[in-house]
Order: C-alpha cells, then sequence, then structure tokens
C-alpha cells in the first residue's frame, strides 16, 4: 500500500517538475513570457520569478530523486530474506573444476 502512495506522489512531483521546468525563462525567452511574464514584474520583478522557479526546480528535483530511493524501502519482499545472488554464487564454489584432459579439443588448443 505504501509504494502505491509513493508511486503517486512521485508522478505528481514529476508532472509539476515538467511543468515548472516548461514555464521557466531560458536566455533566449520562452513560455514564462507568454504565461504571464507581465503580471510577474508587477509581483516582484523578473529576477525574483527567476529565482523562485529555480529554487523550485531545484527543491522538486531533490524530493523526487529522495522519493525513489525511500519508494525501494516500501516494496513487499514477500519474506524472502535470503538473496538469489548468494544462492548462485555457492552453485558456482561448489561446482568441481575440470581439468585439462577432460575439456573438448578446439581448433585454438591444437599445436600445429
Amino acid at each position: 500500500m505504501s509504494y502505491n502512495l509513493f508511486l503517486a506522489v512521485i508522478l505528481l512531483v514529476a508532472v509539476i517538475l515538467i511543468l515548472i521546468v516548461m514555464v521557466q525563462n531560458p536566455k533566449g525567452g520562452g513560455l514564462s513570457s507568454s504565461f504571464g511574464g507581465g503580471g510577474a514584474q508587477s509581483l516582484g520583478g523578473v529576477q525574483n520569478t527567476n529565482n523562485f522557479l529555480d529554487r523550485t526546480t531545484w527543491t522538486l528535483a531533490i524530493a523526487m530523486f529522495a522519493l525513489i530511493l525511500l519508494s525501494n524501502f516500501s516494496i513487499e519482499r514477500n519474506g524472502s530474506s535470503d538473496i538469489k545472488l548468494d544462492n548462485t554464487l555457492e552453485d558456482i564454489r561448489s561446482t568441481p573444476k575440470t581439468t585439462e584432459s577432460s575439456m573438448p579439443a578446439t581448433n585454438d588448443s591444437l599445436n600445429n
């Protein structure tokens, strides 16, 4: 249940992050000028708006990174605490080594 909650919050943060990045004003002008760039100038100037958008972008990006890492801990493991990699490595160690005489001869191993 908590994994689904993390997934919903991650998707919400991702959508908001996409919108914030699209609204930012690049060097040559962008969507922020057409979506109320004039109104933002009267509220505190373009520089304050750009600072707010930059801080919001970084905050959302860090939040999304943290949520993705934390969501890993909320995945149910169904009680299997042993890792399959350890079992595979144990099988490799228990396999007997083959000698050279039992290996098939190839063209690379023959001396001409």
